[in-house]
């Protein structure tokens, strides 16, 4: 069971890899050192490109969630997405306004 829901989630990523590539956003996976704590990643703007950088040592479960989160302020309404990959970005937006105060 634990391999085919890792098979699942590899194929999750590639879809989101692949949608955000389609957006014009590369990805990139590296090794990412930090002081004292574990730092998996995120979206930033390098020279007028957009790149969203993820620690190579994430866990399969933290990269979708990287690249999910990284891709809520890009429209997706022009794109054709799965239907289940743009549930599970949605759902990082939701998680994200329900953990901010009022």
């Amino acid at each position: 069971m634990k391999k085919k829901q890792s098979e699942q989630n590899e194929e999750i990523l590639s879809q989101i890899e692949e949608l955000a590539k389609n957006l014009g956003i590369t990805v990139r996976y590296e090794k990412i050192m930090r002081e004292s704590a574990f730092f998996p990643g995120g979206f930033c703007r390098v020279k007028d490109k957009n790149l969203i950088i993820i620690n190579s040592k994430a866990s399969l479960d933290d990269k979708i969630e990287i690249m999910g989160r990284a891709l809520l302020p890009f429209d997706l309404s022009q794109i054709y997405v799965l239907p289940a990959i743009r549930e599970l970005i949605d759902s990082f937006g939701e998680s994200q306004q329900a953990s901010q105060p009022d």
